[in-house]
């Protein structure tokens, strides 16, 4: 049974995240972020707990809008957690965690828009409560997270996909087998040099290559990318991070992963294409034969609980997963892939990342990769950030200490421990969503704190 709870404050954070070299994605350059801490406290049977979540507020990816600077688009998420706060702390009857998620979803989108905040960056804010509430659900309950939602004690449910029936999904969260460990697919950045792509290929087996939508550009730059990876038993992904411009030019590039001799050797060992255009556009063009040739999967356009069926009837084969985009949806995705497969058809989920810091976000996140059964996933944040970054030293060393199999110290800094390729996800297995630090003793001090009685 899942408990019903009643939500008593919610209080953010941040810290401030340097790059250790800069992070390109489609047209942007990302050389630091604002990381956004939730702490939620909940009541349950006259008991309180309190739970924690983290994620990086990066710039001009939940809102690519030109006309916007890249603190305007950090500002829009600042601004959607606080409406979620809001609409969160405004339900007074008592709920599960899913079901005060649904509740509030419609509002939060309505709130959003009406203050000129796209989908994708309205799901920010809920996202990150509705981890942190999660994460206070599961310390009251004393259990781990893939035991945790194996039982569904969030109370995920169909009503926000009349498509999926309880079945579908209960049996989705009663079937999953836990992956005991995650094989790191490395990014490759646009501006990321061929030395640091050569110093990654004798200690990672997947690789993420980033496009440009330039074709001649990324025809090049796949060669050279081939060329260097050889004949090393990798396997490979490629995002274009919505740059591409019409089917034609996608097309073009299709029939060069095939085609040209010099790239043949990438293209065998091709898993997906990710997210070829702008958002808005994904609804316009039908992937057609593209999708006989190789899978494609959306991310950006994944705005919405109906976008993984929309994109289905346009040829997509996927979706990703990505903790800031929503749990509870990536969930509901899952159960879907699956039930999709049943029928016959050939369906999953990929796991991105979107610069998950050492810590919350990156543990969280990898929960949830876990849970899902996947066996390898993006994990780009602990190389364009420099370990735990400007972390207190005593917070870290408490990541340290609760999940020594997850991290090691090299050269005195704390890092992610990728050995053989791979991360563990065994201490990942603690009481709360997948964190053994307490949830007053990580992020930096509080802002003054909401209660319902602050809420108007």
């Amino acid at each position: 049974m899942s408990p019903s709870i009643t939500l008593k404050s919610i209080e953010f954070s941040e810290r401030r995240v340097p790059f250790q070299h800069p992070f390109r994605f489609g047209a942007v350059t990302v050389n630091e972020a604002p990381q956004l801490f939730v702490h939620a406290t909940i009541e349950v049977g006259g008991r309180r707990s309190t739970g924690a979540a983290a994620e990086l507020m990066v710039p001009k990816w939940f809102n690519k809008d030109p006309d916007l600077s890249a603190d305007d688009t950090v500002d829009q998420l600042r601004q959607s957690a606080k409406i979620a706060r809001n609409l969160y702390l405004g339900r007074n009857a008592p709920d599960t965690a899913f079901g005060l998620h649904a509740a509030c979803n419609a509002a939060q989108l309505a709130h959003c828009g009406n203050a000129g905040i796209p989908a994708l960056a309205a799901n920010f804010g809920a996202a990150e409560i509705d981890k942190a509430i999660l994460d206070a659900l599961l310390r009251w309950q004393q259990t781990d997270f893939f035991t945790g939602m194996s039982n569904n004690v969030a109370g995920l449910d169909a009503r926000l996909t009349p498509d999926l029936d309880e079945t579908a999904i209960s049996d989705f969260l009663k079937d999953r087998k836990i992956s005991p460990r995650i094989a790191v697919r490395y990014t490759i950045g646009i501006v990321d040099t061929l030395d640091s792509v050569r110093e990654a290929r004798s200690k990672y087996r997947f690789f993420k290559i980033k496009l440009c939508g330039d074709f001649q550009k990324d025809r090049v730059r796949l060669t050279e990318i081939a060329t260097l990876l050889g004949d090393s038993g990798y396997q490979a992904t490629l995002d274009a991070n919505e740059q591409y411009q019409s089917v034609a030019d996608l097309g073009a590039l299709v029939k060069t992963l095939y085609a040209d001799e010099a790239i043949t050797p990438l293209s065998l060992r091709l898993l997906y294409i990710e997210q070829p255009f702008a958002r808005e556009n994904t609804w316009k063009f039908d992937l057609g034969p593209l999708a006989t040739k190789t899978a494609f999967i959306i991310d950006e356009a994944d705005d919405s609980y109906d976008a993984f069926p929309r994109a289905r009837a346009l040829g997509y084969r996927g979706v990703s997963t990505k903790s800031c985009k929503g749990i509870y949806k990536s969930l509901i995705n899952g159960a879907r892939a699956a039930l999709w497969m049943k029928a016959g058809g050939d369906f999953f989920i990929s796991a991105e990342d979107l610069t998950c810091q050492p810590g919350l976000a990156i543990q969280q996140d990898s929960a949830l990769v876990a849970f899902h059964g996947l066996d390898h996933a993006e994990r780009n944040g602990h190389h364009y950030v420099s370990g735990f970054a400007n972390t207190p030293a005593r917070e870290a060393e408490s990541f340290l200490a609760g999940h020594p199999d997850f991290y090691e110290k090299s050269n005195g800094i704390i890092q992610l421990a990728v050995h053989e390729g791979a991360v563990t996800t065994r201490s990942l297995a603690v009481a709360g969503f997948a964190s053994a630090p307490h949830p007053g003793d990580v992020g930096p001090r509080y802002e003054k704190r909401y209660t319902k009685e602050h809420v108007t």
